[in-house]
């Protein structure tokens, strides 16, 4: 007999990553067996368990999917939106259900991963496994290499420290300037906050690779599979 922590469980049904999950279980939305769960220790048996969440019985996904989008503007980085905005999830046409790992905001563009493994997502998430994350940003005005060395050195902003990141000028874009700068971990508008901390406001931010993986000839709004060896490398990094 082998049980699943009941978060785990959630994840590998393609709902969201395991850090999700719990959120959802603690938020009451989840029963095994008629009863709602609320604790995180909980253990299921996948072959006898009914497990339900919003009321909803729920079985393991058959097929793992991962996938690889190239994020237009304009789209909500969710499965659903309540104001009925476009979703990455509309511009996929499979029939397996998958979720975006992590997130990239409205009016950010670039390389972004979906799938129905929450094991998967869970890893490439995490901050301790460190995945760098690689953005262009144009900034306004003319900006000095010396102006970067807060982002290299690790900064604070509104109160919140940031890891140290890479961090270089390109080149000139116009009277505007077009930054690199590589995270390894993806705080909420990161890149932007700690632009505008330098005193440069971002006016165009795109993801341009994860790991390995880049955009390589994928238009925006277009989405390709993962191969075998892109997905073993990944979850070979994010050990």
């Amino acid at each position: 007999m082998t049980f699943l922590r009941l978060q785990k469980y959630l994840a590998r049904c393609g709902l969201g990553s395991r850090r999700k999950m719990e959120e959802e279980i603690a938020e009451g939305k989840v029963t095994v067996n008629g009863e709602t769960i609320t604790a995180m220790g909980w253990q299921v048996d996948p072959q006898k368990d009914q497990v339900e969440y919003l009321g909803r019985l729920v079985q393991p996904e058959e097929e793992l999917v991962y996938v690889l989008l190239y994020k237009p503007l304009e789209t909500v980085t969710t499965v659903h939106d309540e104001k009925n905005r476009r979703t990455v999830v509309d511009l996929i046409a499979i029939p397996q259900r998958i979720y975006p790992v992590g997130r990239l905001d409205y009016w950010t563009s670039g390389l972004l991963i979906l799938t129905n493994d929450g094991d998967f997502a869970y890893a490439l998430t995490h901050p301790k496994h460190e995945i760098s994350k690689t953005y262009h940003a144009i900034v306004e005005g003319n900006v000095r290499d010396s102006q970067l060395e807060p982002m290299r050195n690790g900064m604070i902003v509104d109160e919140i420290q940031y890891a140290p990141a890479k961090a270089k000028v390109v080149r000139r874009h116009g009277e505007n300037t077009l930054l690199e700068i590589v995270l390894v971990e993806g705080r909420n508008r990161q890149v932007r906050k700690m632009c505008e901390g330098i005193g440069h406001r971002v006016l165009e931010l795109e993801r341009v690779s994860m790991g390995p993986l880049t955009l390589g000839d994928l238009k925006p709004g277009k989405w390709r599979r993962l191969n075998v060896q892109e997905v073993n490398l990944l979850k070979e990094m994010a050990k």
